[in-house]
């Protein structure tokens, strides 16, 4: 069983926001599907390649994003290395995307959050670049939308983060990492 993590804040407010990518592609990805309520998440199950899938977007706001992934990881029994996490990432420029794992939070308070509520960091992260602008205030500025021509450079590589989504294996993370980075 899989664990496929999209981050972002709930609520129309925070729909198109920089920091609410994960969710973006989340929803691209499953298109229109119906989604049940768990843990503090909406959850939608399914099966791809074989194999079920689990597929959340935690609604606890993201810097609290870690209760809702420990629930689901113990309800579900999941192990750390079936875990994928998607979230935007202010060091790579908007619309790149960096397939990792083994790594630090680098600052996002929604992967530190998940960091301590699993006590580990050995899930995989895809990190959607969002750019920076270092004239704004962080907050507001991952909070604030994607302009329509930084959406077309997000959109643009949602094709492969699907890849990487029906192809996730964690025996094979560092194929995946030298395809995709």
């Amino acid at each position: 069983m899989k664990l496929i993590v999209g981050l972002g804040n709930p609520g129309n407010e925070y729909k198109n926001t920089r920091h609410n990518v994960g969710f973006m592609a989340i929803d691209s990805y499953l298109g229109s599907v119906s989604w049940s309520k768990k843990f503090n998440g909406l959850y939608h199950e399914t099966i791809i390649n074989g194999e079920k899938y689990v597929f959340l977007k935690p609604q606890t706001y993201m810097n609290l994003s870690g209760s809702s992934v420990y629930s689901f990881v113990k309800f579900f029994k999941i192990d750390i290395k079936d875990i994928l996490v998607i979230h935007d990432d202010l060091d790579l420029p908007v619309g790149k995307f960096r397939l990792k794992i083994n790594s630090s939070s680098g600052g996002h308070n929604g992967i530190k959050d998940i960091i301590a509520s699993l006590h580990s960091d050995a899930f995989a992260r895809i990190k959607i670049g969002i750019s920076n602008d270092k004239l704004m205030d962080t907050k507001d500025y991952v909070l604030g939308n994607f302009s329509k021509s930084e959406l077309s450079l997000i959109e643009a590589n949602f094709s492969s983060i699907y890849n990487i989504i029906e192809d996730f294996d964690y025996d094979n993370i560092n194929n995946l990492m030298s395809r995709y980075n």
